[in-house]
């Protein structure tokens, strides 16, 4: 596991190093080809100055063939090497430092030569009948050449490494909001779930901590609604559990009619205790990551059908399906266990809420994309304050002989499958539309 700071140090070091290399390499190359100019005119300098001097000097010829001059004489720079020569290739006179085999000059400007195993950079000069040769051995053009890029190199290399230091430092000290963040939740209990404050904080940091205070506040939230689902739940099952052992004792100290009905009682609290856990356990696998996804596809005639089928227990004769001429076939975009599951869950509320003589409608209304199925009872009208709690977990409304968890369980399926719920209460009763997708 690689350290932010050392990872972004590494990337911005090496784009650094990689510009620097270019920029230098650049810098050192042109500092070359003028150092290599600058000596090549000093060889033209010389010449120059050479023959200036042999101009005043008396005639040559006199003196003879292999005439030497000291540098002084010559006054040339130490270390460079000088040849007067006449038009037939005669050496009239060199300096000291000239090679015995003397320096190529039958043609003027510059030339490469190796003398003696020795490469010299040379120039010619042609004045009157003489040629006037300057040279300067390659190695020692190279050697000081090398020490002065030698000498530009080191301001550069050490300014790189301070700005490697620098950028060392200066991520160090960005990441500091950071290690205080980190610090801040390292402080904390497991149980406190308050947003973090962190004061002041680079606005790139910030969607970040607000992310985080999303999350603390979501995980506040599910853990208070756990916490009132637990709550709730003990009471609810501890009242049927209550209610069986009841029954139960009077059947023991009863007999006849009286020890019958107590059974009979205990058995419709067993039941109610059975249908309370299956709600919870399937509002349990709704609202979490379990997939119910088995590949089946239905249309929505289809789900109509079976959450019919499956209503009040399968007393399900007091429920009308109604049907639009032209339905399509096509499936719905979400799992049929969940559509039928949230469907017959609406059922089962109408046939409770409606009188025994009266029946309940199930219409189908097919859109582009979508399909409403609305189902209508011929209950008690709700008063608005009410609509707002109609899917609030264990929330009854009067009377009712349900455990409160329908509704809430056909909220959770609609915000997991995209659907939509809509409740209209009427005067003649209750009016709810679960719309679902359509697959594409």
């Amino acid at each position: 596991m690689t350290s932010l700071r050392l990872r972004l140090t590494f990337k911005l070091g090496a784009a650094f190093v990689l510009i620097w290399a270019l920029a230098a390499a650049w810098m050192l190359n042109d500092l070359r080809n003028q150092m290599m100019f600058s000596l090549d005119q000093r060889l033209v300098a010389s010449a120059r100055m050479v023959a200036g001097l042999m101009e005043q000097l008396p005639s040559l010829s006199a003196k003879g063939e292999g005439t030497h001059f000291s540098a002084e004489q010559l006054d040339i720079p130490g270390g460079m090497a000088c040849q007067v020569s006449s038009l037939r290739g005669e050496i009239l006179a060199r300096s000291h430092t000239t090679p015995d085999e003397g320096l190529e000059s039958h043609q003027s400007g510059f030339r490469d030569q190796m003398i003696d195993g020795t490469s010299w950079r040379s120039f010619t000069l042609a004045r009157g009948d003489l040629f006037i040769t300057t040279a300067d051995r390659q190695v020692e053009r190279e050697a000081l050449n090398l020490s002065i890029l030698l000498a530009a190199s080191v301001p550069v290399g050490v300014a790189l490494l301070g700005c490697l230091c620098l950028l060392w430092l200066g991520i160090g000290q960005s990441l500091v909001p950071l290690n205080r963040m980190r610090d801040a939740l390292m402080r904390r209990s497991a149980d406190s779930l308050e947003p973090l404050q962190i004061h002041p904080l680079p606005s790139e940091l910030k969607p970040l901590l607000d992310t985080q205070n999303q999350l603390l506040q979501r995980i506040a939230k599910t853990i208070e609604r756990e916490r009132r689902l637990t709550g709730d739940a003990a009471h609810e099952l501890r009242s049927p559990l209550t209610a069986i052992k009841t029954h139960l004792q009077v059947a023991r100290m009863t007999e006849g009619a009286a020890r019958d009905q107590s059974l009979a009682h205990a058995e419709e609290g067993a039941d109610r205790l059975h249908r309370t856990l299956e709600q919870l356990l399937l509002l349990a696998r709704v609202e979490g990551s379990l997939s119910f996804d088995d590949g089946v596809q239905s249309s929505a005639e289809q789900v109509a059908r079976l959450a019919i089928q499956d209503a009040n227990a399968g007393d399900n004769s007091r429920i009308d399906l109604i049907l639009p001429d032209s339905l399509l076939e096509t499936p719905l975009e979400m799992p049929v266990g969940l559509a039928v599951a949230a469907l017959r869950n609406l059922l089962d509320n109408a046939l409770r809420h409606t009188p025994a003589d009266t029946r309940v409608e199930l219409s189908v209304l097919t859109g582009a994309n979508s399909v409403v199925f609305r189902v209508r009872d011929h209950g008690a009208p709700i008063s608005s304050e009410d609509l707002q709690h109609l899917t609030q977990r264990f929330w009854r409304n009067g009377n009712s002989a349900g455990c409160g968890l329908g509704l809430a369980i056909v909220q959770a399926i609609v915000q997991r499958c995209s659907c939509s719920l809509k409740f209209d209460s009427q005067a003649d009763g209750l009016r709810v539309d679960l719309g679902m997708p359509l697959r594409r």
